[in-house]
Order: structure tokens, then sequence, then C-alpha cells
């Protein structure tokens, strides 16, 4: 049965990336960092944690209610795209038909707060052959306390070829964290109508702030 791209559905019913072992040691590591707490703080991360999948890690900076964009990026991702990618919104991964879903989904991760994992298609085109992935996102705290950050991963499955590569979304799975003093929260999503998405040419690459130092640095391997 065809799934609605914005729908979210049970993890069961998602088909399994090939890469699931380093997947899932990825966001154990994560949750490893919680200590306790509902989210990690994002200066907990240490790269070493996360070496199987580096160069497919990425941080974004929540930047407005649905829209994220990529502080720190992993050598996979600028592949995708043929270009550097620090500073792009999220959404430039994804086709524009999908861009809406994905802004329902950054709202429940930052405000609710949740995990989200989507499976991605891309189809075939001249030069590039059809490609699927799988990406998570996993929510973190800034210096100041607000879940503003997440620790994300895009893995891909076939051959790259010629970027830029977008994504449909075949399947989306947001859970929502549940903590001490934290309510059981179903899933929700926001209204249907979600921000304007910013052409990545016209992102400027995020600028830190005095109080954030650097804390993943990411190298092709």
């Amino acid at each position: 049965m065809t799934k609605d791209p914005g729908e979210i559905i049970a993890g069961d019913a998602a088909r399994p990336s090939p890469f699931a072992p380093q997947l899932e040691a990825f966001e154990a590591y994560w949750k490893e960092k919680r200590h306790g707490a509902l989210v990690p703080r994002r200066s907990d991360i240490d790269p070493r944690g996360i070496e199987p999948l580096l160069s497919h890690a990425f941080v974004t900076e929540r930047i407005a209610p649905g829209l994220a964009r990529l502080r720190i990026a992993g050598g996979h991702l600028t592949d995708l795209m043929g270009m550097e990618v620090r500073g792009m919104p999220i959404s430039a991964f994804l086709e524009p038909g999908a861009r809406d879903a994905l802004a329902h989904h950054l709202v429940c991760l930052f405000d609710q707060p949740a995990t989200l994992r989507l499976t991605l298609t891309s189809a075939a085109r001249p030069g590039a052959p059809a490609l699927s992935g799988t990406m998570i996102m996993l929510p973190l705290r800034s210096d100041l306390g607000d879940i503003s950050r997440a620790l994300g991963c895009l893995v891909t499955n076939g051959t790259i070829g010629r970027g830029p590569r977008r994504f449909e979304i075949s399947h989306a799975e947001v859970t929502p964290l549940e903590g001490e003093g934290l309510p059981d929260a179903a899933p929700r999503l926001v209204s249907d109508s979600g921000p304007e998405d910013v052409p990545a040419q016209h992102v400027e690459p995020a600028a830190r702030s005095a109080s954030e130092r650097p804390y993943l640095r990411l190298i092709k391997g």
C-alpha cells in the first residue's frame, strides 16, 4: 500500500536500510549521551562516537518553525549535492513537493521533541541512476538549553551519479520522546501551510555565535 509522504507510520512497516546496523549504533550513541535527560546537549557529542558514519553525519540549526539549516555536514552530503552544503536548508535535499511534509516533521522534532526517520527515494534521470536512502534526525539542546539543534545522518544506497540529487519521502516515522515529568504524546502535525523554502543558493553560511565552539569535525574517508 502506498503511504502518504506526510503520514507518520509505525517503524515496523519501514523497509530496512542496508546501513541498518550503523544507523542503530548512531542512534544508540545519541541515546547514551542523554544521561537520563530527555535530549542531550550538542556539546556532549564527540565525533569519535559516530565515526562509522562520520562522512554521512550533519548538524542542523532551527531557524524558524519547520525550517532548519546545515551548520556542519559530512562529505557524503556534499557529494549528493555536487556543491558545498553548509548553510543550506536541509529541505534542499528533497524535491519541492516533499518539503511541506518535512516542515511538519521538523516542527514535531523540535517542539515535542521527537526523533525523525525518513525513507527516501530519488528517481533515475540521465547521468543519475535511481537512488534510495535513509535520513535520521535526533534533537539536541544548544549551549543556551533550548532544543534548536539536531544531529542527523543521511545514508544512500546506489550510485550518486550527476548531482544534485534530491529525494521524495516514501516513509516517515516521528517518535515523540518520553521522559520523567513529560506526559506521553501522540505524533502531531502542524497545519498544511509550511514555510516557504529558501533557495539553497541564497542561504548564507551559518555564522557561529561567540558562545558556540566547534565540536564536530567531519573528514572525508
